[in-house]
């Protein structure tokens, strides 16, 4: 008997029914569920807004309802089904004098006398706690809409950039802070991004949506960082792709597949590809095949032996820098550079330089006409640096005094070796090595016994730049003075001089 009258007092504190008693917005008194039950849904707003927005998602009819209560003293509405098996009854009743009843209970629960256990009762209320407290302190928005779009439920996080949309207290129905259209019914969830705008600033987030029967559950995560990434790599690349446009060089950038994914208006310009034909995204087969129509690459002996070109060409390029110059059909000359990007990609870039190789064939062939006017005259002639290297020699030096010094010392050693005895020698060397230098523009000029024992003249000429001339003549062969020189020499100093 007594084990039963101790059960009977725990037992009415399980079933102890959620009352609220209001005066206006102000809560006035209450039930220790209905306090624990307040508490639990926390928040800055006061105990009316915090209730009714429990309440909002349970009994949609409530708000409208209890616009009633003044005129008929008691509303009772039933709440639609809750997650799991949970149907609640909200009954509102006017005590007269400003105060307000209300009470929630359990219809399926009435006069049950369910007792929990309270170690499970527990374990539950840790879990929720741990569960709350994550949703509400991740920095990303967590909320839940119903069927007809309403938020029914959200997190922290949303709740106070809810608040601060708002600039006061929020209450039922939650506003909708994010525009994302509903997933239908039996497709993927959905990853949108949609933009949060708060005085002027527009914060980014990508929105997820899943399914939870009739509920859609919707997380968004701040896309801030991201959408920057984005517009700095987009402005990036718009400036690249207007570098690239102003270019004279042709740029095409195949992907790892192969696949034509860059170019610049040079490369239709050098190539005369159609732009429709490049916009395609050709492969990088087709390219040089289209290429070849247009008689823009060097023809070849047979078509397989121009393949086998081509495909070296791709794996050079895919695995080093590589260089090519392709003489094509037209008289234009190519420079094909070939190099490798990341992920697997390659760039091509042609480059004219027609001009540049007629300027050095011009070049060159001027210099060979120089050096066979300089091998065609019978004077020995050799001009020596600032710095005593060798800068040219004819044949007629060579063949006096054998393969040309590296520079004027070795010179020197050589025609003592060959004409020690000769008394002009010394003379010589001085005027090589004792020059006032290229600002006088001074003329040396002596006698000395040549290898063979002839008698040679000789002449020092100062060049500009540091630079001298030495010319060596037979002096039985011509008496007359060095200032004498012969027509030739006399110009070809004088081009010297003006250097």
């Amino acid at each position: 008997m007594g084990g039963g009258r101790g059960a009977a007092p725990a037992l009415e504190g399980q079933v102890e029914p959620i009352i609220f008693l209001f005066r206006g917005t102000v809560l006035i008194d209450a039930t220790p569920p209905a306090r624990a039950l307040l508490d639990r849904i926390g928040g800055s707003q006061d105990d009316w807004t915090r209730l009714m927005r429990w309440i909002g998602p349970r009994f949609p009819e409530a708000p409208d309802r209890l616009a009633q209560l003044s005129r008929r003293a008691r509303v009772e509405v039933l709440g639609r089904e809750g997650q799991g098996s949970a149907t609640l009854r909200l009954v509102a009743q006017d005590l007269t004098d400003g105060i307000w009843r209300l009470t929630v209970s359990d219809p399926a629960a009435d006069h049950a006398g369910i007792v929990i256990d309270s170690m499970s009762l527990q374990a539950m209320e840790e879990e929720l706690h741990l569960l709350r407290g994550a949703l509400d302190q991740t920095p990303m928005l967590v909320w839940r809409l119903d069927p007809d779009d309403r938020v029914t439920w959200a997190n922290g996080a949303y709740l106070r950039r809810a608040e601060a949309q708002g600039d006061g207290a929020i209450g039922w129905p939650l506003p909708r802070l994010l525009d994302v259209p509903r997933p239908l019914p039996g497709t993927e969830p959905v990853t949108r991004r949609a933009a949060l705008e708060d005085r002027g600033i527009a914060s980014w987030y990508d929105c997820h949506s899943h399914r939870m029967g009739d509920h859609i559950m919707m997380f968004a995560l701040p896309a801030d960082a991201a959408v920057r990434a984005e517009r700095s790599l987009r402005e990036f690349v718009q400036t690249l792709t207007k570098t690239f446009a102003d270019l004279p060089i042709g740029l095409a950038i195949f992907d790892q597949g192969r696949k034509l994914q860059l170019f610049n208006p040079a490369l239709i310009d050098l190539t005369s590809l159609p732009t429709g034909f490049l916009t395609a995204r050709p492969s990088l087969v087709d390219f040089l095949d289209q290429l070849r129509e247009q008689r823009m690459v060097p023809e070849p002996k047979d078509y397989r032996s121009w393949r086998q070109h081509m495909a070296n060409l791709e794996t050079a390029a895919a695995t080093g820098h590589h260089v090519e110059t392709w003489s094509l059909p037209g008289g234009q000359t190519y420079r094909v550079t070939g190099r490798p990007h990341p992920d697997g990609a390659v760039a091509f870039l042609f480059e004219n330089i027609t001009t540049e190789i007629s300027v050095t064939r011009r070049f060159r062939a001027e210099l060979l006409l120089g050096a066979q006017v300089l091998d065609g005259l019978d004077d020995a002639l050799a001009v020596f640096a600032a710095t005593g290297q060798l800068v040219l020699s004819n044949q007629a030096y060579r063949s006096l005094w054998g393969p040309p010094p590296a520079s004027l010392s070795d010179a020197i050693a050589g025609w003592e070796a060959m004409s020690a005895a000769s008394p002009g020698l010394s003379t010589l060397r001085g005027a090589l090595t004792l020059s006032e230098g290229p600002s006088s523009s001074t003329r040396s000029s002596g006698t000395m016994t040549g290898p063979q024992g002839q008698s040679l003249g000789w002449t020092v000429i100062d060049l500009s730049g540091g630079r001298r001339m030495l010319r060596f003549w037979t002096a039985s062969a011509q008496s007359q003075m060095p200032e004498a020189t012969s027509p030739p020499l006399r110009a070809l100093s004088a081009t010297r001089t003006a250097e």
